[in-house]
């Protein structure tokens, strides 16, 4: 198809070759060399097929972790969410007309302030990831300071969004050690690094490494003044003390565990909250309740720190955005299982872990657990060969096994994380365990 020339006069110029005069020569491709269209029946069968080579937890059970896990959802978390009142809602910038929407919203921020034991939820961030990012440069807000204290434990993807976070408003990120024996954080190392640069500490409860910190009641006295930082696992809040309680200033989290499926690893849902005093710099918006003009209950966006009307010098965070949809499946999960069905299914993700890693370790050549540390649903493991090529041998026993350790904590090369849940069935552990004795 030609160019039409009155195109080209009305924006200015005299060939097609000019709109594309600042791609350089060498990265041009001569045409896209489409294949030939095809009918929608010929492409959803096309797309089944291409589908049809991928195992996924329908099919098999998987014992990989790390930040996003398998969980029973509930029908009627994707039948809340479908409706349209939810599926198409973004940003409620009309209250009058979003009411649905934001009791939604501050019901989901009800619940994640009684699980954290905060006083102030913002109605979430993209992920667990950047909700860290957010804490980093929150905490910059708070105390002018320049250093932010993470474990060396921690996933790769997570530091590696932390260090973009960071790098503008020159934030500098310092690891801390863990105990090799227990699994938890190193006090002493911890301890060693602080000082009067420190803006805030990090900490995850619990850690990569699935240990749950028997020292987080003393985080508070050997941080002194820094602003405490806790990342959790929320479902793990239906047994654990709330970090409110030892005196965190932020909880960050990720939500996907609350209603969302594993998906391709997204959306995802990052939760986020903080003390009142604190919430003026906090990221994110708030959903507040209050009254109509006839006196009736009303809700409406009470904070919001990055929007079209806010100038960007101002704003406490440059996402203008949140993970509305994944909120109200958060608050719609919460509300099914609530306080007793939540602590009953941390209760059982506990039960299954220490099984299975006691069962582990009874086979010939592995070693588990390898920390001595009280664990949540995940636990390390070292296979006697190489994680890869113990992963490649389980996909052909359709089984999605653990996560490599290499890239996330060096010191661990060779070591594997596996997580259990309580989708997994007593016959689940039992394959997996055969599948790993032929290896062993």
């Amino acid at each position: 198809m030609g160019i039409d020339r009155s195109m080209l006069d009305e924006i200015g110029i005299s060939n097609i070759e000019e709109l594309f005069s600042d791609v350089p020569i060498g990265v041009r491709v001569d045409g896209l060399n489409l294949p030939n269209g095809l009918s929608e029946m010929e492409v959803v069968e096309r797309i089944q097929s291409m589908l049809g080579s991928n195992l996924t937890t329908d099919d098999c059970p998987c014992f990989c972790g790390g930040g996003v896990y398998h969980h029973f959802i509930p029908s009627a978390v994707k039948t809340i969410i479908s409706r349209s009142e939810f599926y198409t809602s973004y940003t409620p910038y009309q209250a009058e007309i979003s009411q649905g929407i934001l009791q939604a919203l501050f019901e989901y921020q009800s619940f994640i302030a009684a699980l954290t034991g905060m006083d102030a939820v913002n109605s979430s961030n993209y992920d667990g990831a950047t909700a860290l990012g957010e804490a980093a440069t929150m905490c910059h807000r708070l105390n002018g300071k320049r250093k932010f204290l993470v474990p060396e434990a921690m996933s790769w993807e997570k530091k590696s969004v932390l260090r973009n976070y960071a790098w503008g408003p020159g934030i500098e990120i310092v690891e801390y050690a863990f105990d090799t024996s227990t699994g938890e954080l190193s006090a002493e190392d911890l301890r060693s690094k602080m000082s009067e640069e420190i803006s805030g500490v990090y900490i995850e409860v619990p850690n990569f490494l699935g240990v749950i910190d028997s020292q987080i009641a003393s985080i508070r006295e050997d941080i002194k003044d820094a602003a405490l930082v806790v990342g959790v696992n929320p479902i793990s809040l239906g047994i654990l003390k709330p970090p409110g309680e030892y005196g965190a200033d932020i909880v960050i989290g990720e939500g996907q565990v609350l209603g969302s499926p594993m998906n391709l690893g997204g959306p995802l849902l990052g939760i986020f909250a903080t003390r009142q005093e604190h919430v003026r710099k906090m990221p994110g918006r708030v959903i507040g309740l209050t009254k109509d003009v006839e006196g009736e209950r009303a809700f409406c966006m009470t904070l919001q720190t990055r929007e079209q009307h806010i100038r960007r010098s101002k704003a406490t965070s440059n996402i203008c955005t949140n993970e509305a949809l994944m909120a109200v499946a958060a608050a719609t999960y919460l509300a099914l299982v609530g306080r007793d069905g939540l602590r009953k299914i941390a209760e059982v993700n506990i039960g299954k872990a220490r099984s299975l890693m006691k069962s582990v370790g009874e086979l010939d050549g592995f070693v588990s657990p390898v920390f001595t540390g009280y664990h949540f649903n995940e636990f390390v493991m070292k296979p006697p060969i190489e994680p890869e090529g113990l992963n490649k041998h389980l996909l052909r026993k359709s089984i999605i096994g653990g996560l490599p350790l290499d890239k996330h904590v060096p010191r661990l090369g060779g070591h594997m994380l596996l997580a259990t849940t309580e989708v997994h069935r007593r016959e689940d552990h039992e394959r997996f365990l055969r599948a790993l004795a032929e290896v062993s």
